[in-house]
């Protein structure tokens, strides 16, 4: 696939981040409010803007933890200087500057998508990348970087321009009229549902167990998004969606979102860090069990060492799956690593399934099975009332071995739409 960077004359990268917060607004929103003012200012603004999803477990990721990026073609050095400032004082303006939490970045590039700063944005989507970091590479790299307050933001603003997206996949955001913010969100449910069954798997997670997956829970401006594998697909889908509330606009995102980007494999368990995300080959070693909260916990081991893994209450029937693991089962998780060292289970794929057996009573000479006598003294028949002293409830040398049935098989296995993290591949990619 394209990965749609270019390298013309007067090409300015523009990347954005941390402009949000948890009451209100979305970088994405004011990515597409700067673009259509740019293009109302006669600028041209080239291919689709950009949403690349970073580290799932940073420690001080943004809500959505998206950075945005879009590249303006530009006629003279003039031009360039007066889309930067169309675009630092929009930056400034829309943004939610009063939450403490909220520091946006905003990024301005014209050189080319070198492979230092592909690697850059890799590790950022991997791994955790300091501030220091992203503006050392700004500056040896020739970009100009605006901070607002402490401006963690060009962290991932940098990033949204050097992702290099190999697999991509295309996200419709329709937006509300500011005057429904905070209100109930009018997307018929039926129709959604008929534009899943007509669309899939061109479309996908846009059903959940029969409910809409959609609509966002935050009051923020958009009014649901349609994620797909191209763009015709994704406005196929939005052309069958019905609202009861008016729309002001869509804008179609190039993304990163739902490649499992974000998980290197990893061959040692003892190799894994703190907030960073694996695809990670292991053994069961112990029988899962269920936690407060409705948790499913089992500890994952190799030669170089174990790890706690989870199935936390919103992955629902997938807890099922792993519920149903025991010890000697061979797998290979997929998933990150959070605060408390615990490795947070996105997909998993069993490779083979070891063999479990239960143990029954003795059975006596007349047929009948026989009961424990009581702890430490054997076996006794209820029907000839014949006795086992010899060995006792504990002995499995005395008792019958069984083989159980697996309630589960082979196979990969993932977390339902509603619990799937952005960067998560879902199996219908293949």
């Amino acid at each position: 696939m394209n990965n749609h960077n270019f390298d013309n004359d007067f090409s300015v990268y523009v990347g954005i981040d941390d402009t949000d917060s948890a009451s209100g607004m979305c970088t994405t929103y004011i990515c597409c409010v700067i673009m259509d003012r740019l293009i109302s200012c006669g600028f041209r603004v080239d291919g689709p803007p950009r949403l690349i999803r970073l580290n799932p477990f940073a420690p001080h990721k943004t809500r959505g933890n998206g950075a945005v990026s879009f590249k303006i073609v530009l006629k003279s050095k003039k031009e360039v200087e007066q889309a930067k400032k169309i675009i630092r004082d929009m930056v400034g303006n829309l943004a939610v500057m009063g939450d403490p939490k909220t520091n946006p970045g905003l990024v301005f590039y014209e050189g080319k998508i070198t492979p230092e700063l592909q690697d850059y944005a890799l590790r950022t989507i991997r791994t955790i990348v300091s501030q220091e970091e992203a503006e050392k590479l700004a500056g040896n790299l020739g970009a100009d970087i605006f901070k607002y307050k402490k401006g963690r933001g060009v962290i991932g603003s940098l990033a949204a321009i050097g992702c290099p997206l190999t697999d991509a996949t295309y996200e419709l955001l329709a937006y509300r009229e500011p005057a429904n913010y905070g209100k109930k969100r009018m997307v018929d449910e039926d129709s959604v549902l008929g534009m899943n069954q007509k669309t899939y798997p061109n479309t996908f997670d846009n059903v959940d167990d029969g409910y809409m997956t959609i609509t966002p829970h935050t009051p923020c401006p958009v009014l649901y998004g349609i994620r797909g594998e191209t763009m015709g697909a994704v406005e196929e889908a939005h052309k069958l969606v019905k609202v009861s509330e008016p729309i002001e606009f869509f804008r179609v995102f190039l993304t990163n979102q739902h490649t499992d980007m974000h998980l290197q494999n990893i061959d040692a368990i003892s190799n894994m860090k703190q907030f960073q995300c694996y695809i990670v080959p292991g053994t069961v070693r112990t029988q899962p069990v269920v936690i407060e909260g409705g948790h499913v916990i089992f500890v994952l081991e190799d030669e170089s060492g174990e790890v706690e893994c989870a199935a936390y209450e919103p992955t629902k029937k997938f807890r099922d799956v792993v519920r149903h693991l025991a010890p000697g089962d061979k797998v290979i998780v997929y998933g990150g690593i959070g605060n408390k060292g615990t490795l947070n289970v996105e997909k998993i794929k069993i490779t083979s399934l070891a063999p479990v057996y239960e143990y029954l009573n003795p059975i006596c000479d007349c047929g009948k099975r026989m009961k424990s006598a009581g702890k430490g003294k054997g076996y006794k028949c209820p029907r000839c009332g014949s006795k086992m002293p010899t060995g006792s409830e504990e002995d499995v040398e005395v008792r019958e071995k069984r083989e159980i049935g697996r309630m589960i098989k082979p196979g990969f296995y993932e977390v339902p739409p509603s619990a799937r993290r952005h960067l998560s591949k879902p199996l219908v990619r293949g």
